[in-house]
């Protein structure tokens, strides 16, 4: 669900992350790394069910209570998980190239437990979904790669409860900016990937709190002015914030590899 406000899922490689982004669905199907084992001819009947569709900035892909028509899979962009109650809504997780939205509502034509909301402009593979879970039942190799997405997508979400059960919030909010800055190459300064009430929500605190927080980690090393992040003292926060592959580490989506058995 790429460095997230809790933690990474992600493919060993991502579609459209580096170079064009894919034309149509058979391109994106067949570029996607965690369905490299599944067969041609099972990706391209998904794909001859499928649209590659690209949706803007701020739009909704689908709401909670909405029974899944589509399997969509994200190849471009990012999409923010929210659950809302009333008119107040909280971001719950962020789900980054290449993975599948929420893929246990469609294989249990439940509805949805969220709602999906565009944050970077997207391109999505939506494949029917009655087509979708024929696929999963009938191609082994296609129910060993959705199953390694459920796992991923799980360890994050367990990730992201010890992170918030097990830290202070000065602790979740300082590591969450060392891994901003450890992410990439040696930087001085680092913008910040989303607004301050996003990152607050899903680091488990009010936006009040966040704020706060942030003024007491300037005495750490790590200064955030407006939304950068300007790195005075890498040491004493690498000292302060320990960063734990546990909790931090990303999480890569590996399928296992479909065995036969003799006799």
């Amino acid at each position: 669900m790429a460095i997230d406000a809790s933690v990474a899922c992600s493919s060993d490689a991502a579609v459209g992350t580096v170079g064009a982004p894919p034309t149509t669905a058979r391109e994106a199907l067949r570029g996607t790394p965690w369905l490299r084992t599944v067969p041609a001819e099972t990706l391209d009947r998904l794909a001859e069910r499928a649209v590659l569709h690209r949706v803007p900035s701020g739009s909704m892909l689908f709401e909670q209570a909405e029974v899944p028509a589509f399997a969509e899979i994200l190849v471009c962009g990012s999409v923010e998980l929210l659950g809302a109650r009333g008119g107040e809504e909280t971001r719950i997780g962020l789900v980054q190239p290449v993975d599948i939205l929420l893929p246990a509502a469609v294989l249990t034509r439940q509805p949805y437990l969220l709602r999906a909301r565009v944050l970077e402009e997207a391109h999505l593979v939506m494949v029917q979904a009655d087509e979708f879970r024929l696929a999963v039942s009938e191609d082994h190799a296609l129910c060993l790669a959705l199953l390694a997405c459920q796992a991923a997508q799980f360890r994050c979400q367990v990730k992201q409860a010890k992170s918030i059960r097990l830290r202070s919030a000065e602790e979740r909010v300082g590591c969450y900016l060392l891994r901003l800055i450890e992410a990439g190459p040696p930087v001085t300064s680092i913008r910040l990937p989303l607004g301050k009430r996003s990152i607050a929500s899903e680091l488990g605190m009010t936006r009040e709190t966040f704020s706060r927080t942030l003024a007491v980690i300037a005495s750490h090393g790590l200064r955030v002015d407006g939304d950068v992040v300007l790195v005075e003292d890498l040491a004493a926060a690498r000292a302060r914030f320990s960063l734990d592959p546990l909790i931090d580490g990303p999480e890569m989506i590996q399928p296992l590899a479909v065995k036969v058995r003799n006799g």
